[in-house]
């Protein structure tokens, strides 16, 4: 990190969103880990490929409050510092709401997001496919890297060439884990088969 983007961040008052974060702290991951890991992952994700915004890197943290706590009072959110409505637009942007099915909100954020929406979901894509290396379900692992390569590599592309060759390798890494896995499975079933002959 360069000096002048550690002294951008040192003015960042990020406790607070940290705060309300925690409210994720009990919503379990397919993977493992909680939902307020995944917040401070994401924004760590931001932070690495050199981004320093500040309402990016609150949004990050908060980024999946509205659509995994339903009692979440939005007020709250609002009224955090200057830049809350700014924050509260963004999280908007990257939450699914009710009813919304997965591909149209991936394309509403491909067609419609503005750039900070498309890199945090970026960011937040990288969190989720590495974390599908602790998933053993073969089915999601497919469904989500093909999720990846259709809805937000072309959002990578637009916004962060670099956090697209990641989300690339990503994809190659879970695409051979699940070939791994089927090996597995399928040696385990032909020795099972043996054992009860």
């Amino acid at each position: 990190m360069k000096k002048e983007e550690m002294l951008r961040l040192n003015g960042t008052h990020l406790a607070p969103y940290i705060q309300l974060a925690t409210a994720l702290i009990g919503k379990v991951r397919e993977g493992g880990g909680n939902m307020f890991r995944h917040q401070l992952d994401t924004m760590a994700t931001l932070i690495d490929y050199g981004y320093v915004d500040s309402v990016l890197l609150k949004a990050s943290i908060v980024h999946d409050i509205i659509e995994d706590v339903p009692e979440f009072n939005h007020n709250t959110l609002l009224s955090v510092d200057y830049e809350s409505p700014a924050v509260y637009d963004l999280v908007l942007e990257v939450t699914r709401f009710p009813g919304e099915t997965k591909p149209d909100f991936l394309t509403r954020i491909l067609e419609n997001g503005s750039r900070q929406a498309k890199i945090l979901k970026v960011a937040d894509r990288i969190s989720n496919m590495i974390a599908l290396g602790f998933v053993i379900k073969t089915a999601f692992i497919d469904r989500y890297t093909e999720e990846t390569v259709r809805y937000i590599f072309p959002i990578a592309e637009e916004v962060d060439k670099a956090m697209l060759s990641e989300l690339q390798s990503l994809v190659v890494s879970r695409k051979k884990y699940v070939c791994a896995l089927s090996k597995e499975d399928s040696s385990y079933s032909k020795r099972t088969a043996q054992t009860t002959l």
